[in-house]
């Protein structure tokens, strides 16, 4: 009996490689690290509205003082972004974060040892701001514009949620250590949560896809990066110079101030004092502003994917007079005890906190190309010099006044207006794109519809 021999089909091949599992795109990586570096850096933002009245108590300074620490913090916040996004573009993205990720342990470290209300200024204000405002949004929007072609939208909302996890894995933590150790112990546990950060940062947060020779996800041939010959602070300033001529430019700053000034400044410093004056004990306050924050994870990454499919004008114009609407109702609905109408806020609130973000980023990459992401820091520095007016005037009206009803009504006021200004965006929609840069890597127009 003859054996005919085993001849292996010739189709076999194809499908063992057809069925072999995909290996993750590194860019997931880099935005994972990404993200666990904005949680390390995020402990601070929840740090001033837990240590205002304990400061106050033991320091006798004025709330306007300590809010006045706050407010350069802010500034800084805003005003280091722009320089950071191109400190990163020369320097490269590991090295400007693990360097403000040190800077925010030393500043948030050294207040241990403050006796007098210009040290407050100088750590928190100073130190911590410049580090914090190296690891802001500018940041994501250097990674969401290096890494990602396509999930830009959804991976921008990813990112900044981070904030709001740190600030919900924090708030708690912080004002039980306060209540149980004092301010100093929460001081040093931020330290320790930024300085652990730092190596996963220095050890896998990778610069361009083209290092690794691939593309970025989404695109289909793999782009050298244009590296920037200037300095920093002369390409950040020619963005500014640049997109300063534009209209769009104005509207997005002066709505994503109005943005910051109801958010950062006002609710994120003041809400837990405000609670705190109708009698509701600081830790139940503390509970309810890192509900706002688990809200606002869901919201911002909703509002990412809804950015990759719908006009972003439009979703900035609802997303500010929702907020309005739910600022102008709050003065009414603080109690003693938390009420199901002060819940349904939170939950509202939160979903709304930092929803604008990408919008915003999405409408400065189309308006201003490769330059999208610093001209976003300055928009960004909007938005942190609106947050710091209202941290410093809140802590005023409260000091002069007695309570923050009228912050309250002024913020919800101003939300309104945000609203407009963006959907004045609508009456020329045409792009007005402003190039300091050759654009190295935009594969596809934008689409509000991918």
């Amino acid at each position: 009996m003859a054996f005919r021999p085993l001849v292996r089909p010739a189709r076999w091949p194809q499908t063992l490689l057809v069925s072999r599992p995909a290996r993750l795109h590194p860019a997931w990586i880099v935005a994972a690290v990404a993200f666990v570096a904005l949680v390390g850096a995020a402990g601070f933002r929840a740090t001033p509205s837990v240590l205002l009245h304990p400061l106050h108590a033991e320091f006798r300074w004025p709330l306007a003082t300590i809010s006045a620490a706050v407010s350069v913090n802010l500034l800084l916040y805003g005003l280091t972004a722009p320089f950071a996004a191109a400190l990163m573009d020369r320097f490269g993205i590991r090295r400007v974060v693990a360097a403000a990720l040190t800077m925010v342990a030393a500043g948030s470290g050294l207040t241990v040892f403050m006796t007098a209300s210009w040290q407050l200024i100088a750590c928190w204000g100073v130190l911590v701001g410049l580090g914090t405002g190296s690891m802001a949004l500018a940041f994501v929007a250097t990674v969401t514009g290096r890494w990602f072609v396509h999930r830009r939208g959804l991976v921008t909302g990813v990112l900044t949620a981070g904030g709001a996890a740190g600030q919900l894995v924090f708030l708690p933590l912080l004002a039980m250590l306060v209540g149980a150790y004092g301010w100093r112990s929460a001081a040093l546990v931020v330290a320790g949560a930024a300085l652990l950060v730092v190596p996963l940062v220095w050890r896998l947060l990778r610069e361009y896809p083209a290092d690794l020779g691939l593309p970025p996800y989404g695109a289909s041939e793999v782009v050298e990066p244009v590296r920037p010959a200037g300095g920093a602070a002369a390409r950040a300033l020619g963005a500014l110079t640049q997109a300063a001529r534009t209209r769009p430019f104005w509207l997005l700053a002066a709505g994503f101030a109005i943005c910051g000034a109801t958010t950062n400044g006002l609710v994120g410093t003041h809400f837990i004092p405000a609670a705190h004056d109708h009698g509701m004990p600081q830790t139940t306050a503390a509970g309810l502003l890192a509900l706002v924050g688990l809200f606002d994870i869901v919201g911002t990454i909703a509002s990412g994917w809804l950015t990759d499919r719908y006009d972003p004008r439009l979703l900035l114009g609802a997303y500010y007079a929702l907020r309005g609407g739910s600022l102008l109702v709050l003065p009414g609905l603080f109690a003693a005890t938390t009420e199901p109408s002060m819940l349904v806020f939170v939950i509202f609130y939160g979903l709304d906190w930092v929803a604008t973000v990408p919008p915003t980023v999405a409408l400065c990459r189309e308006y201003f190309g490769a330059s999208g992401a610093v001209v976003f820091g300055w928009v960004f520095a909007a938005h942190q010099l609106g947050a710091a007016v209202a941290a410093t005037g809140a802590g005023l009206v409260r000091d002069q006044l007695g309570t923050y009803h009228l912050a309250w009504y002024v913020a919800g006021a101003l939300s309104v207006g945000a609203a407009l200004l963006s959907l004045m965006l609508l009456r020329r929609r045409g792009a007005v794109l402003v190039e300091t840069a050759p654009v190295a890597a935009a594969p596809k127009a934008w689409s509000y519809r991918d």
